[in-house]
């Protein structure tokens, strides 16, 4: 089953400039290899349910890793044969914005 997954992680002891910890997440999504979209306020990742699973687990022990609180903010898609929703679900609305729809 497709999944589109939006993630917010950081740690909540570190102060206030986090992007140090919260790039750590970001580059193992990168790596994972699966669509993902970088956003002001979490990161959109698009796969199969235990891929994208497991990139968030690795996300989280990432940056739990030198803290002893973590905020992890999770909010999921599910869609049976779907595919590239990350770019589809933005276009569909795009168009419906051009159309007046």
């Amino acid at each position: 089953m497709s999944v589109l997954v939006e993630l917010s992680v950081f740690p909540m002891d570190k102060g206030i400039s986090l992007s140090k910890y919260v790039s750590r997440a970001v580059r193992i999504v990168r790596e994972s290899g699966l669509a993902h979209k970088l956003g002001p306020m979490g990161t959109v990742i698009e796969g199969e349910w235990d891929e994208v699973m497991k990139v968030v687990d690795a996300c989280f022990k990432a940056v739990a890793e030198d803290s002893d609180r973590v905020s992890l903010s999770l909010k999921v898609d599910a869609r049976k044969g779907s595919e590239n929703r990350l770019e589809s679900k933005i276009a569909s609305v795009e168009k419906a914005l051009q159309t007046g729809e």
